[in-house]
């Protein structure tokens, strides 16, 4: 690999944009060189600690002399936009989840990459770097879960109770299906993962538990191409919750993430047909693949021209099947197929 640092400019670089400054710093594979926040401080905190020197506005952080790629860590509402003009002159992207809001959005996003070329990372978990992800990826191929009948996943925190009108996540147009987009598009590129290409989806909506005009539940039924189905619900007015059960016809497996201060619980549960107990036991994790995977995939891809994953094509394909659910939602539940050409 070349040792060369990627010159990189970043945009948003307060909240999560600071946990993405310290990965990168973690790599030792990016020079932070200049930032735009519409925060003072918190481009005074990237100054001091990445070296990044500030800029008034997001043009001038576009026009910064001898930048090779952006940073994305803006809201949601933001992220197509700053991608776009970021591409269009030519600079690699690298942009936090969710990709963006809309199928237009979404079609811009694919067509400037056909046509500039740019690298475009997007920061979603690297399944292939992460334990949990690769030890049940592992059981599932292993065969010791027989043959996967069904799933269940569940994603849920009380975000939406504190919601302000004002915010992007409270516009309908800017969060389609609430927690769906802002977390569900988390949980479906993980079952991608897992299971391959989601095909059709049929989905029902709550807007009525909370005042916001965004959803507050989301309950979907998914179909792979592959034959399997499995309910995806997320939740916006809820204690925390994040959990998979994945049910076989020898095993299921159930993985509860208990927030970032407890860790994730992984346990097997094997099918006894002679009636007896069937206990859960804990199971052992893989080894860890290279941590920020995801930014070094980045990296290699502009450096290497290796692919990239988490890479556009992974983050559209989350995003299309949150636009199919509230298409499906705002249809009476009925089926609607996720659009082929993704895949």
């Amino acid at each position: 690999m070349s040792a060369a640092r990627l010159k990189v400019g970043q945009v948003g670089v307060g909240h999560f944009g600071a946990h993405r400054r310290r990965t990168m710093r973690e790599t030792g594979l990016f020079e932070l060189v200049a930032a735009y926040d519409y925060n003072p401080e918190a481009l005074a905190q990237a100054e001091a600690e990445d070296g990044a020197v500030p800029v008034g506005s997001y043009e001038e952080l576009l026009d910064y002399p001898g930048l090779e790629a952006i940073v994305i860590s803006t809201g949601a509402k933001y992220h197509a936009e700053q991608a776009l003009a970021a591409a269009e002159r030519g600079l690699h992207v690298y942009v936090e989840k969710p990709l963006c809001s809309t199928p237009e959005e979404l079609h811009a996003l694919l067509e400037v990459q056909r046509r500039t070329g740019v690298v475009i990372g997007v920061g979603h978990e690297d399944h292939r770097s992460n334990p949990v992800s690769l030890t049940i990826k592992q059981k599932i191929e292993s065969g010791e879960l027989g043959a996967v009948a069904a799933f269940e996943e569940t994603t849920a925190h009380s975000g939406g109770l504190l919601m302000k009108p004002e915010e992007w996540r409270a516009d309908p147009e800017k969060n389609p299906g609430g927690m769906l987009f802002q977390c569900g598009v988390h949980s479906l590129h993980e079952l991608m993962f897992y299971f391959g290409p989601i095909r059709e989806v049929s989905c029902m909506m709550r807007y009525d538990v909370h005042t916001s005009r965004t959803a507050d539940v989301a309950v979907c039924l998914l179909r792979f191409s592959s034959g399997l189905v499995g309910t995806l619900n997320a939740y916006h007015v809820t204690p925390y919750r994040h959990t998979l059960s994945i049910f076989g016809t020898k095993a299921n497996l159930y993985r509860d993430a208990r927030f970032f201060q407890e860790g994730t619980k992984l346990e097997i549960q094997v099918t006894h047909l002679d009636g007896k107990y069937e206990p859960r036991e804990s199971v052992p994790l893989v080894a860890a693949g290279e941590p920020n995977g995801n930014l070094r995939s980045f990296y290699r891809g502009i450096r290497e021209g290796t692919p990239v994953y988490p890479g556009l094509l992974d983050g559209a394909r989350a995003v299309a099947v949150v636009f199919a659910a509230e298409e499906s939602a705002k249809k009476g539940a009925c089926a609607v197929s996720v659009p082929e050409e993704l895949w």
